[in-house]
């Protein structure tokens, strides 16, 4: 009998080997019939810190709405895409893809979200693009954008956040589990698995069939890479620097999802509703759909923000403002 469960268990495990062998050789060989898809960039490509990153910048309009990802999503230009389609037409609209996704460089050592920042606002520089912003933030990025409204109140006309994690949510998490978590992500990408998981029926939005493909592409070949761990590695010391300031006055809309796909649903709602209280300016839209607001609800999120953003005041973008106070300068200096 014993034999015989022996055997069994050999079998299995055997089949097993060779199902995983089967999706890793299928993977390699997807990945390389793919590399093609990453020849043009769906956004312009700029230089910081000796490495490439790329920034989508379409529409016009006074005002600049710049979308930054959750951690972990494989493409930010095709993620909100659902969403800006519809907002293109009133307003300028900007992807910035950090190190480790997208078309951007998958990069090594520290994540802080003083660097991300940092780079960030470079590469906005670099891309020609100026504030004010009207920065909008999927999940984690929720910390970069309090950070930048901290340290350059002057470049943030207000926040838009999509089913934010504020640092009130991180009590919520187990953060060394996430690390572990993505740690074995990352493996199953290696090794292949990833890739079914980005079927075009698990890709949300209106994205078309071309665009899915390109998603499970660059998801297939960078999803949860080193970049990515290591920004979850910073989040407790980036909550630590924003607890040390005051929360930044700046007009506020959230967008609250039901905590679905957030791995912490109880308390998920109450940690964004009470960062809202210690604002001035602030609105909280609650939605019955998971943490990926933007791909389910991207209509009536459109209609609310292009409410929102007609009431906020219009403040002229920086460089031009100085421009005309410097001349306005150099007429009054002529003129004596």
């Amino acid at each position: 009998m014993k034999k015989k469960t022996g055997k069994i268990f050999l079998i299995i495990l055997a089949l097993i080997i060779v199902i995983l062998l089967g999706i890793f050789i299928y993977n390699r060989i997807m990945l390389k019939l793919e590399e093609p898809l990453f020849n043009e960039p769906l956004g312009q490509m700029v230089e910081v810190d000796g490495h490439q990153m790329c920034v989508h910048v379409e529409g016009e309009g006074d005002r600049t709405i710049v979308f930054l990802s959750g951690s972990g999503t494989a493409s930010p230009i095709l993620d909100f895409k659902s969403l800006y389609d519809l907002l293109k037409d009133d307003y300028r609209i900007v992807v910035v893809e950090k190190f480790g996704y997208g078309f951007s460089d998958v990069v090594d050592g520290e994540r802080s979200f003083d660097t991300i920042l940092r780079q960030d606002r470079e590469a906005l520089s670099k891309a020609g693009v100026e504030g004010p912003y009207v920065l909008c933030p999927h999940s984690m990025s929720a910390l970069e954008a309090i950070l930048w409204a901290q340290e350059y109140s002057k470049e943030v006309d207000a926040i838009i956040g999509m089913d934010m994690a504020v640092p009130e949510a991180y009590k919520l998490f187990d953060l060394e589990g996430s690390v572990r978590y993505e740690k074995f992500a990352a493996v199953m990408r290696k090794m292949g698995i990833v890739r079914f998981f980005y079927h075009d029926g698990n890709i949300p939005g209106n994205l078309t069939k071309e665009e899915k493909k390109l998603y499970r592409a660059i998801a297939s070949k960078i999803a949860v890479n080193d970049a990515i761990i290591n920004e979850t590695k910073a989040v407790q010391d980036a909550c630590d620097k924003i607890a040390e300031n005051p929360k930044p006055q700046v007009p506020t809309l959230l967008f609250v999802s039901n905590g679905e796909g957030t791995g912490v649903k109880d308390g998920w709602q109450d940690a964004q509703k009470e960062y809202a209280n210690g604002l001035r300016d602030a609105k909280v839209i609650e939605l019955e759909c998971s943490h990926y607001v933007h791909d389910f609800e991207y209509e009536s999120i459109s209609q609310e923000m292009k409410s929102f953003i007609s009431n906020l005041k219009i403040r002229p973008k920086h460089t031009v403002y100085r421009k005309f106070i410097l001349r306005q300068i150099y007429i009054i200096a002529k003129q004596r």
